[in-house]
């Protein structure tokens, strides 16, 4: 906390009274994060309903960018190390991560179910499988300091994602 105070320019009390505790500054810094994936400020709102492929092309996009960097791979790999002494941090990651994300997609997926341009009977189970294709190979070697996929991989990844999200829950026209 000395640290961040320190970078910030402002005391640790003002970190505490902003955040109240360490896991709150964590927390806070996981959804500022998971706020990049799901459109900024705007959020999952702001997606239109009626181009889901447009919607989970940049969702998808901004999730393999985020599970790709550096110090997100070095979070993941602290949080799994810590999962046992550590059950908070591990809750308030999730709780703000993952769980937000699949959350924040599943409405996202239900509105263009109700908008009629997909046929989603369970979002959340949807919003899920769409997230879990890009913790494949290229996340493993990230998370093992191996060598990382290179952009063209990355792209190749998103394309056929999405492709296969859509070949699944597109309604035919």
């Amino acid at each position: 906390m000395d640290a961040i105070a320190a970078e910030a320019g402002v005391s640790k009390m003002t970190i505490y009274s902003n955040f109240g505790s360490k896991e709150g500054l964590f927390e806070a810094m996981v959804q500022d994060r998971t706020d990049r994936v799901m459109g900024g400020s705007a959020g999952v709102e702001a997606l239109d309903p009626m181009q889901p492929r447009k919607a989970l092309l940049a969702i998808g996009d901004q999730f393999l960018v985020l599970t790709r960097e550096e110090h997100t791979l070095g979070k993941f790999r602290s949080l799994y190390g810590a999962a046992g002494s550590q059950p908070e941090a591990c809750q308030g990651f999730y709780r703000q991560g993952p769980e937000r994300l699949i959350g924040e997609l599943a409405a996202y997926l239900r509105r263009a179910n109700d908008a009629g341009s997909l046929k989603v009977t369970n979002p959340r189970l949807a919003a899920d499988l769409f997230l879990a294709m890009f913790l494949g190979d290229g996340h493993m070697r990230g998370l093992l300091m191996l060598t990382m996929p290179e952009a063209r991989e990355n792209k190749a990844l998103l394309r056929e994602a999405v492709r296969m999200f859509m070949a699944a829950y597109e309604i035919a026209g």
